[in-house]
């Protein structure tokens, strides 16, 4: 298997689907892994730099701690909206490369980049405007609001930024390249954390090895925090431009000249891939606020063992992600390729390696919760309830991994509107219902069997559907 690595590269391989040669089960899976591992290591790597930048801010106090927090699910919403609209022209490159038509290809880039950098600004000045009363709708006490409103102001401003990153490294993963988008990612969580270290705290003596050494430092507090990300996603958006702009092999957009007003076209079949996606992704942002509605009333150790249990838990399912991408560009570059048969094949290995990943991550996770719980708080109680809840959780991910990457299948085959339909049915018909129910009786442990219950159904249904739905015949006319 090594040699095969090294001899079947990733631009090979991909060659090889764009011509209409033969693949067998063997090249299949070799490409998966070359396409998911880079953007799995991303992933683990950008989760990992949150957790070290939650606890920079920590550090501060519980006050700074909580202006963040209150607007994390407010800034994941309009950072998933701009995901969202990249993807509409991600998904369209994809199946132009996979049809060799790179010209085609990069003018759809061009047009996307114009559209959903416009898009862009219309969010920027929706959620800037709304910035000053957002964290008293959300029921933020007063002695936060000031700093949860200057979070909230500069993470919009970075907006412009943050949209040109995903939307480069969403086109680049597309056309097949998933290294330089995932190690941009990588390098930009982790200049995330340097620029903290100066913005946040302010300048200070640091002993090494018992020579003190003074560190400057602006000491901007939570403001700092915002700045910091304001400068990692420019230079990974000044980066990824340079890249798409002259080096890239596939999407070179000095390979000729183009117009970037986005033609009806290209406009009709992203909204038809995106609009969906941003439906499902308000409403499930939605249900995560009346999931932490329904954990509320069972106390603050409820509570924060919750939060906990959602961040350790991210870990383990983002190698799910990851191969959903990689699921994303396979099947995107096949259909484009004309290649049905080959599609569905591709379609059937990523999710079989997500299942079989996730699942070893899933005991990893129950042999592991006690450890991860107490990395997390030193709280007893509070991680007793979380290895609790850790544990229920790791029953389900093998289905999770089924939905994740089913989910990714789907999209790259431009059909977004019934798996929307079916994520936003399956959270809020079974697991905030079941939840309901069981809390008042179970606890934080009924309300995260009920998630248990839901991710199991929600994989079950993805994968009836990818055996006998008619998700193939998606593609854009």
């Amino acid at each position: 298997m090594p040699s095969l690595f090294r001899t079947q590269t990733t631009d090979h391989l991909l060659t090889l689907l764009r011509e209409g040669r033969p693949l067998d089960l063997r090249q299949q899976v070799v490409l998966t892994a070359l396409l998911a591992l880079p953007s799995i290591l991303a992933m683990i790597s950008h989760i990992m730099m949150e957790y070290i930048d939650a606890a920079m801010v920590g550090r501060l106090g519980a006050d700074p701690s909580a202006s963040v927090g209150l607007m994390a699910t407010s800034a994941w919403m309009i950072w998933g909206l701009c995901s969202s609209v990249a993807s509409g022209f991600s998904v369209q490159v994809a199946h132009l490369v996979g049809a060799r038509d790179l010209v085609g290809a990069r003018s759809v880039v061009r047009q996307g980049l114009l559209s959903s950098f416009v898009f862009c600004l219309f969010v920027l000045a929706a959620a800037f405007s709304i910035s000053g009363s957002l964290p008293h709708w959300l029921g933020g006490a007063e002695e936060i609001c000031d700093d949860s409103t200057a979070y909230f102001r500069i993470v919009s401003l970075t907006l412009p930024f943050t949209q040109v990153v995903m939307f480069f490294s969403g086109s680049l993963r597309s056309s097949g390249n998933v290294v330089v988008p995932s190690l941009t990612n990588a390098a930009m969580c982790f200049l995330d954390v340097v620029f903290n270290f100066f913005f946040i705290f302010p300048t200070r003596e640091v002993s090494f090895f018992g020579v003190g050494v003074a560190i400057p430092g602006a000491g901007l507090g939570v403001r700092g925090a915002a700045f910091g990300t304001m400068a990692a996603e420019i230079s990974a958006a000044l980066f990824l431009t340079w890249f798409v702009v002259f080096r890239s092999s596939s999407l070179r957009l000095t390979a000729e000249s183009g117009s970037f007003l986005p033609s009806r076209r290209c406009l009709a079949r992203a909204m038809r891939i995106s609009l969906p996606m941003c439906v499902q992704h308000i409403v499930m942002t939605g249900a995560q606020v009346a999931s932490t509605a329904i954990v509320a009333p069972l106390g603050k150790m409820s509570i924060a063992a919750n939060s906990f249990g959602v961040t350790a838990e991210s870990i383990c399912y983002m190698p799910g992600y990851g191969i959903a991408d990689a699921a994303q560009t396979l099947v995107g570059q096949s259909l484009g390729a004309g290649r049905k048969q080959l599609m569905r094949g591709f379609a059937r290995v990523t999710v079989v390696m997500g299942m079989l990943v996730m699942s070893v991550m899933g005991v990893l996770m129950y042999v592991g919760a006690p450890l991860m719980m107490s990395i997390l708080t030193p709280v007893d109680e509070i991680c007793v309830l979380g290895v609790e809840a850790l544990r229920i959780e790791a029953f389900a991910e093998p289905m999770f991994a089924a939905s994740i990457v089913c989910y990714g299948v789907f999209v790259g085959a431009g059909d977004t509107l019934k798996p929307c339909i079916m994520n936003l049915a399956s959270i809020w018909a079974v697991r905030l219902s079941l939840a309901w129910l069981l809390a008042p009786t179970f606890g934080l442990a009924g309300v995260w069997t009920a998630m248990c219950v839901e991710l199991c159904f929600r994989g079950v249904i993805f994968l009836v559907r990818l055996r006998w739905g008619r998700w193939d015949c998606a593609m854009l006319k």
